[in-house]
């Protein structure tokens, strides 16, 4: 029964920072017997300001913090989610997650696919695509602590296409990192996690961001685990950031799969005549 860590964070605008939080996460989660750690989305850096961003904003191989990250879990022998914005080969950035195994290397790489492109009845307006490039790849890992793992992150989790190819490729967890807004999170947060969950049969784990930030934006927080059969494993509330375990009862996937086989008895939908 594997035990994993999830950071509730309220990353800011020195990357330094957000590095040095995460690496003593990562100490403090092997002491406590975790076996892997999962940050939130933009746990390295939240800057909404892309000027100052930018000089943040580094390419993976040039990153000190993937360094740092990387090295904490080689030394602690944690696997570790790690959630970053990083600078592509063709200058444009992504939204990224980073998958270290227990010897600091990275086992696999994630970019956001859905951009959160919004406008919210509070005034907030959010346009993601205007800085970041969306990801092409739905991506799963093998061999980690929690078994297969399939990578998804935050807006992501409103699309029920990239889920139903993870559930395609029998996932037994499914991490969605995220910075859920306030008014969205309060809405639809724990709702989601627990669809998610239930459509794939699978343990899904949402570490998040959580408070105001440095550079203005106030995030919803409740990092969650959820059991296959929708069940909550884990809520961390939306009053202040952390580090929590839990157990995971991998051994529960099959039970939930063999009383309740939808992803077996799954069809494809024939597609409607033309009227």
């Amino acid at each position: 029964m594997p035990r994993i860590a999830l950071l509730q964070m309220t990353s800011g605008i020195d990357p330094d920072a957000n590095a040095a939080t995460i690496a003593e996460a990562i100490e403090r989660a092997a002491g406590e017997g975790a076996e892997m750690l999962f940050t939130p989305e933009m746990a390295g850096l939240l800057d909404r300001k892309r000027e100052r961003a930018t000089r943040n904003i580094v390419p993976e191989s040039e990153s000190a913090m993937v360094d740092r990250v990387a090295k904490a879990a080689g030394d602690a022998g944690v696997w570790a989610c790690l959630g970053l914005p990083v600078l592509r080969e063709d200058g444009r950035w992504a939204n990224r997650t980073l998958v270290f195994n227990k010897s600091g290397e990275i086992a696999a790489r994630y970019d956001k696919i859905h951009m959160f492109d919004v406008e919210l009845n509070t005034g907030e307006s959010w346009r993601e695509s205007a800085a970041y490039v969306p990801g092409e790849k739905v991506v799963t890992v093998e061999g980690t602590p929690v078994g297969r793992l399939g990578l998804t992150i935050c807006y992501d989790i409103r699309f029920p296409a990239l889920f139903e190819e993870l559930g395609r490729k029998r996932c037994d967890a499914i991490a969605i990192p995220a910075a859920f807004t306030v008014p969205t999170g309060k809405a639809h947060w724990h709702l989601l996690q627990r669809a998610r969950a239930v459509e794939a049969s699978a343990f899904v784990i949402g570490a998040a961001q959580v408070g105001k930030h440095a550079d203005g934006r106030e995030t919803y927080g409740h990092s969650l685990v959820v059991g296959p059969w929708g069940e909550l494993l884990l809520d961390m509330g939306g009053e202040a950031a952390g580090l929590q375990v839990c157990d995971l009862d991998l051994e529960r996937i099959t039970e939930v799969r063999n009383q309740l086989p939808s992803l077996a008895n799954k069809r494809d939908i024939p597609k409607s005549a033309a009227q």
